[in-house]
């Protein structure tokens, strides 16, 4: 099937599971809970019950290998290349021999490696919880004036409490910004190309752009 669909011109083919025969509800589990998370946090959209188990066309592959990144997703890596894709579903059977050497650490290595690579919102989660807790501390001010004013203020408590929010959300936003440079370093480390062109038409091979810029944060197009 997968030739089939690359003799009809597609550049990436990638297996996708309709049954999964063999396996424990902890791991299905687990399964839906990555890619759940992954689809809300993630700039690539994963085919759900996706493989490593693929076939690219020499161009797809070409920008694959452009990727210089050493924590290869390698399911996300081949859906952020672009170009045309197709899914071949398939059943696969359960295990006749042996266990499993995927373990608990090694799943979580997995969804931390695949998450990191591909979305900077756990950065982000810094600021947002910065400026949550400094709302918290400026709502807090007219609650403990109301309170002192009624007679009912523990002296030094509200104005402890103010202080301790006021002071982390501050220090959460200013480690949730330099969350922020970190990523756009991350992404310039990681140098994906800034383009991925398809073909071209009319242009000579003299002509044709060959820069590999390391790429900002917008997620690859082919061209």
């Amino acid at each position: 099937q997968m030739l089939d669909h690359w003799r009809a011109g597609c550049d990436v083919l990638y297996a996708v599971r309709e049954q999964r025969d063999g396996e424990s509800r902890f791991k299905l589990a687990t399964a839906r809970w990555f890619y759940a998370l992954f689809d809300r946090l993630a700039q690539v959209e994963l085919q759900h019950n996706s493989g490593d188990f693929r076939m690219l066309d020499r161009r797809a592959l070409d920008a694959l290998l452009s990727m210089r990144e050493r924590n290869r997703f390698l399911r996300g890596m081949t859906v952020w290349v672009g170009y045309r894709q197709a899914a071949v579903p398939y059943t696969r059977d359960a295990r006749h021999a042996g266990t499993t050497k995927y373990t608990i650490p090694k799943m979580l290595r997995f969804s931390l490696d695949a998450i990191s690579s591909f979305s900077h919102r756990p950065l982000q989660l810094a600021t947002l919880l910065g400026f949550l807790i400094s709302t918290l501390a400026f709502i807090a001010i007219p609650v403990v004036v109301a309170l002192r004013i009624l007679g009912s203020y523990l002296p030094g408590f509200g104005s402890v409490t103010i202080a301790v929010l006021l002071l982390g959300g501050i220090q959460l936003i200013a480690l949730g910004i330099i969350g922020e440079y970190v990523g756009r370093i991350y992404d310039e480390v990681k140098g994906r190309p800034l383009y991925l062109v398809r073909s071209r038409v009319n242009i000579p091979d003299s002509e044709a752009p060959q820069s590999t810029t390391p790429a900002h944060r917008v997620p690859g197009r082919s061209l």
